[in-house]
């Protein structure tokens, strides 16, 4: 049986919590400095320094160089994916009897974010639980199901649900911060296509985390409120 050589020297480097908890800090995709981590994290910046060159010998980071500091990012989507996908199994781990402290999202990802191709965050799961309260959507364990209400609730926004036959089931979501359920699939993506679309939402330039105007926030809230 071959095995994938890189598994165990990443699992090596985010065994360690400093180098872990850096990378968490820039699950958001933004930028942070060399010496702004190592005060997150809680370690003197020559121990920064050595984490984080590791972790960018490992193609796990990215930097670039203004002046004589260095600024670091995630290297690729599909780390943060990773790093996402570890924190989700802590929460199993939690769930099952288990005290370790899980980390918080980053602030500015709480309200708003992209969660894959969908809009995931608090925002998410409030206009989610209000479509089940007000009959737009009916879930059967992990699947959705949109009502006829929902349907012609979905028409009066631009959503036309008879072309998601097409695009596969439709699921809930839990996230990567595993705390607000929201709808995924083409549901979802075409929500946030459409906040985006009308200036409700914004995106930010080399984050997931995404800007929710005034006018957006009043728009959105409405949706599915009665």
């Amino acid at each position: 049986m071959e095995y994938a050589p890189g598994i165990s020297q990443i699992a090596t480097l985010l065994a360690d919590p400093k180098r872990s908890a850096m990378l968490w800090a820039l699950i958001d995709g933004g930028t942070r400095g060399a010496e702004e981590l190592a005060r997150l994290v809680g370690v003197t910046p020559s121990s920064a320094s050595a984490h984080l060159a590791r972790l960018s010998s490992a193609g796990l980071l990215k930097f670039e160089a203004r002046g004589r500091k260095r600024f670091f990012r995630l290297a690729a989507p599909e780390v943060g994916a990773a790093v996402e996908a570890l924190v989700s199994v802590s929460r199993v781990r939690v769930g099952r009897g288990h005290e370790e402290a899980l980390p918080q999202p980053p602030a500015d990802m709480r309200r708003a974010c992209r969660c894959g191709e969908h809009l995931g965050g608090e925002l998410a799961g409030q206009l989610y639980q209000r479509m089940l309260a007000a009959e737009w959507l009916q879930q059967r364990g992990s699947q959705l199901d949109i009502t006829p209400k929902g349907a012609l609730g979905l028409a009066a926004i631009g959503i036309y649900s008879q072309a998601f036959a097409a695009r596969g089931v439709l699921q809930v979501c839990t996230g990567w911060d595993g705390e607000h359920p929201h709808a995924g699939g083409a549901l979802g993506a075409s929500l946030v296509t459409l906040f985006m679309q009308s200036g409700w939402l914004r995106a930010r330039e080399g984050s997931r985390a995404l800007q929710v105007t005034v006018a957006g926030l009043r728009a959105i809230r409405n949706l599915a409120s009665q």
